[in-house]
C-alpha cells in the first residue's frame, strides 16, 4: 500500500496492473504447459519407431521447444487470450456465472481456436500433437488453466 502511495497509484492504477500482471501470468501459464504437452505428445511416440528416449533427453527437449517456440506460439497465445479474456469480461458483466468458470472456458476455447482458425484458413498445423482431437484439448486444457490463472490472480483480495 504505501509502495504504491509513493508512486501516485490509485485504486484503479492498482487494479488496471493487478490485470496485467494476471493477464501476463496467464499467458506463460498457458504456454509453458501447452509446450510441454506439444513437446512430449512429440517425445511419446519416438519410443513406438524404436527410438528410446530417455528422462534428460525429454527435459532437453522441452527446455529448447520452450525457448523455441516463444517467438510464434507465444504471441499466438498471447492474442487470443487477450482477445477472449475481454470479450468475457464483456460477458460476465451480464451473466451471473462463475467468473473463474467463464474465464476457464474463454482460455480452453481460445487456445483450441489458435489451432482451428490456423487448420481452417491456411491449412496448416501449427502444434503437431493437435492433429488428434485428445492432443488438441490437451491444447485447450492448457489455456482454460491460463484462464484458472487470470481469474484467481485478477479477482479482489479477501478482506480480513
Amino acid at each position: 500500500m504505501l509502495a504504491f502511495a509513493c508512486v501516485g497509484v490509485d485504486a484503479r492504477g492498482k487494479i488496471a496492473m493487478r490485470r496485467v500482471g494476471a493477464f501476463l501470468s496467464a499467458v506463460l501459464v498457458s504456454y509453458v504447459l501447452a509446450a510441454i504437452a506439444a513437446t512430449q505428445s512429440a517425445l511419446a511416440r519416438l519410443p513406438e519407431m524404436g527410438v528410446p528416449v530417455t528422462f534428460a533427453q525429454r527435459i532437453s527437449v522441452t527446455a529448447h521447444d520452450l525457448a523455441g517456440m516463444a517467438s510464434s506460439y507465444l504471441p499466438l497465445i498471447a492474442v487470443a487470450l487477450l482477445i477472449a479474456f475481454l470479450v468475457t469480461a464483456l460477458i460476465g458483466k451480464y451473466l451471473s456465472v462463475s467468473r473463474t468458470a467463464l474465464y476457464m472456458l474463454a482460455g480452453g476455447v481460445a487456445v483450441m481456436g489458435i489451432h482451428l482458425g490456423l487448420e481452417a484458413a491456411f491449412g496448416i498445423t501449427a502444434v503437431a500433437a493437435t492433429r488428434t482431437v485428445l492432443g488438441l484439448l490437451v491444447q485447450g486444457l492448457a489455456g482454460a488453466v491460463g484462464g484458472y490463472a487470470f481469474a484467481r490472480i485478477s479477482s479482489k483480495p479477501a478482506r480480513f
